[in-house]
């Protein structure tokens, strides 16, 4: 703690050395900054942090604390990943299924609105409209939306 003091101390007193001859050579707007600069070591020893971040870096148990924290990270991780293939696979799978699912209601061109129907049927058709919009409420359903 008092190691740390020193060097501090030691670091913003050359910092405002420089600040001085900085000022002296008329370049004032560069001295003020390099003075802030140089009053932050001195500042952050007053206020204890410095004296956190060294418990933090030297201590065991704030290492182990990390190692906890990743290792549970890992944990979330790895049972995310399950959920999700126990819950329809990759993502290339559920793209799979879905163009599987959806071919048939989309229609398999060539001018076919869907198995069996040609242009000309669908629009002589008395209930044509309501035919096309239980196609797409089918794979709305079946996809749970």
């Amino acid at each position: 703690m008092l190691l740390t003091d020193t060097v501090c101390a030691a670091a913003s007193a050359a910092g405002l050395a420089v600040a001085f001859v900085t000022a002296y050579r008329r370049r004032f707007l560069a001295a003020t900054r390099i003075a802030g600069y140089a009053l932050l070591p001195v500042g952050l020893a007053m206020t204890g942090v410095l004296d956190w971040i060294t418990d933090l870096v030297f201590k065991p148990a704030v290492w182990l604390g990390f190692g906890v924290l990743g290792l549970s990270w890992l944990l979330l991780a790895v049972s995310r990943a399950v959920e999700r293939r126990r819950g329809g696979g990759t993502r290339e799978e559920r793209r799979a299924a879905a163009e599987r699912g959806g071919a048939p209601a989309l229609g398999a061109g060539g001018g076919t609105r869907g198995p069996g129907r040609t242009r000309g049927a669908t629009k002589s058709g008395a209930g044509s409209g309501t035919d096309d919009f239980s196609d797409i409420e089918a794979i709305l359903k079946k996809h749970g939306i």
